[in-house]
């Protein structure tokens, strides 16, 4: 792969650094021993960037970002912030990020690693081997639906507005996100809604399935209402291969679907837009893990989420599906051998800090790449 390829390292706040570090050194390794390398900088942004600049995204930065073939952001956010004004608090950056690339496909895989089975809240015959992956729509929906506000109605009585609206082409987009994924995968989507009491509901599964008749009928669809979905996630989630839904559904049940996995700190993410003329996409690849403010600097944070979003950027950003599986295995062999973060710690494990673990991936990664 030729290194004219852009990637912009945004590591954030709070445990973002610790864990961005142990990223670098894997892209560090990938160039000396697969030839794979990329034109690296890195930025500032969230309470960081706040410190630095006055602003938690600066417009260099963003410009930076719209470059850049990918981003990989570390974590935003923490109390020394919260007292700032919303438009100007760390989250802020993120946001602005997401919205100015146009990412609207949320990518949340749930993976249960075979090491890790007793680590979920569920029985580990309910989740051995569960790998299934949401697609969100990320920027419209009621988050986003005008009109929204409060309106004060008099007499002590005020009203709460917000808008769920979404037109064809943005549920379209994102579906045509969802089916093409799922030919990678086991060819299953699940489209999520509640068009049993909502038009935009109905809107979404209209168009859902016309998209599927006409460009992807080679994939299986069905339709689940979202509250027999949440319900199913824990009653049957391996029955799951893909999942697409809107935005507030999404966040609902990505969240639910990570604590089947036993840790936040295991989970990886993707912001995808749309492809342009040249075939580039801009995407940002983030673990869900937040800042951790309250263990940020001790060395003991799990990086395995910032490996696991790195290899989805070389998945979908770069194409590079052999190296992501590889970093895959590596991390998956590193558990076998019963290496532990504190947030993943069981009985009978051996306790390691962030750096151990990344030195013991890098480790497994050399041994099978020999």
């Amino acid at each position: 792969m030729s290194a004219s390829k852009k990637l912009l390292i945004l590591p954030g706040d709070g445990i973002g650094p610790e864990v961005m570090r142990q990223v670098r050194r894997v892209i560090d390794w990938l160039g000396r021993r697969r030839g794979i390398t990329f034109e690296v900088k890195e930025g500032l942004v969230g309470g960081a960037a706040i410190d630095a600049h006055g602003v938690p995204l600066t417009d260099a930065t963003l410009n930076e970002a719209k470059a850049a073939d990918a981003v990989l952001l570390g974590a935003v956010g923490g109390p020394r912030w919260e007292k700032i004004e919303f438009e100007r608090r760390p989250e802020a950056g993120l946001l602005r990020l997401r919205k100015d690339l146009e990412l609207f496909a949320n990518l949340r895989p749930a993976l249960v690693l075979e090491a890790l089975v007793d680590a979920s809240p569920l029985k580990a015959d309910t989740v051995r081997g569960l790998d299934l992956l949401i697609v969100r729509e990320l920027t419209g929906g009621i988050y986003f639906g005008e009109p929204r506000g409060i309106k004060d109605l008099g007499n002590g009585i005020r009203q709460g507005i917000n808008t769920q609206v979404y037109t064809t082409t943005e549920i379209q987009r994102v579906a045509k996100v969802a089916f093409e994924l799922a030919r990678k995968r086991n060819s299953r989507v699940c489209s999520v809604d509640k068009a049993n009491v909502m038009e935009s509901g109905l809107l979404w599964r209209e168009e859902v399935t016309r998209l599927h008749q006409e460009e992807f009928v080679d994939v299986e669809l069905s339709h689940m209402y979202a509250d027999n979905c949440a319900m199913q996630l824990i009653r049957n989630p391996r029955q799951f291969d893909v999942i697409v839904t809107d935005n507030l559904f999404g966040d609902i049940l990505s969240d639910e679907a990570a604590m089947l996995t036993g840790s936040l700190g295991m989970l990886p993410s993707a912001s995808l837009g749309a492809i342009d003329a040249d075939g580039r996409r801009p995407a940002l690849y983030e673990p869900v893990h937040g800042s951790a403010p309250d263990i940020a600097g001790r060395d003991i944070a799990n990086p395995i989420a910032g490996l696991f979003s790195l290899a989805m950027c070389l998945r979908h950003s770069f194409e590079l599906p052999d190296e992501a599986t590889l970093i895959e295995k590596a991390v998956s062999q590193v558990l076998k051998g019963g290496m532990r973060t504190t947030d993943i710690m069981a009985p009978g494990m051996a306790r390691c800090s962030t750096t151990v673990m990344g030195d013991s991936i890098t480790r497994a990664l050399d041994k099978l790449n020999a």
